[in-house]
């Protein structure tokens, strides 16, 4: 008679997850699974890792941790993994609701700043005497200000910001990400791939001690 095929856990673990802190991570926090019915919620509720205070508030969980957790409980199991060899974990607390006065005061300082920027620039590269000139080219008259020219040309500053950034207030006209969305997401992409580096880097170091 043949032996009965052993099971098999198919794995494919997130790019980055969140848990409260003092909770501890399970399996089914960090990782998508499919697996026989009889294993799925044990595996489910398997503690993977109890944050310490140490760890501050990111810990990076590789597949190895995994798959000696696993086995420690379900010897028999087969695992395929899929995906990334890693998971970035974040331990988040329950922030306080965000003080509106303060909210305030911000979008006072980058209204005032942007405005100040946009205003120093057209100081610089003599807008007015520009608009002056075009005028002049255009209707034969010279006048101080042209404000058949300055007045679509500041709207069509705000309308140009607008469609730049694809926003108005908490609209967005359609799902192609704005400059600052790509910037922002490049940015936290370094955040994690530095993070990333330095982690693997401290369980070397502790393998090397070992």
């Amino acid at each position: 008679m043949g032996h009965a095929a052993a099971p098999y856990l198919y794995i494919r673990l997130r790019r980055r997850a969140r848990v409260r802190k003092g909770k501890p991570v399970l399996l089914s926090d960090i990782a998508q699974m499919i697996v026989e019915p009889g294993y799925e919620k044990p595996l489910n509720n398997l503690v993977i890792h109890k944050p310490q205070h140490e760890d501050g508030n990111r810990v990076l969980i590789d597949m190895m941790l995994i798959v000696r957790k696993v086995k420690e409980c379900h010897p028999e199991l087969q695992i395929e993994h899929f995906g990334e060899p890693h998971v970035l974990l974040e331990i988040y607390t329950d922030n306080k609701k965000p003080n509106p006065i303060l909210i305030g005061m911000v979008w006072l300082l980058l209204f005032v700043g942007s405005g100040l920027a946009i205003m120093n620039f057209h100081a610089d590269v003599s807008m007015l005497e520009v608009h002056r000139r075009i005028y002049e080219l255009m209707t034969g008259k010279k006048i101080d200000h042209p404000l058949i020219l300055q007045i679509p040309y500041s709207i069509g500053i705000g309308v140009g910001m607008v469609v730049f950034f694809n926003h108005l207030f908490k609209k967005k006209f359609n799902e192609e990400p704005s400059p600052l969305e790509v910037e922002m997401f490049m940015y936290q992409e370094n955040i994690n791939h530095y993070v990333i580096t330095e982690e693997y880097s401290k369980i070397h170091k502790g393998d090397d001690v070992k």
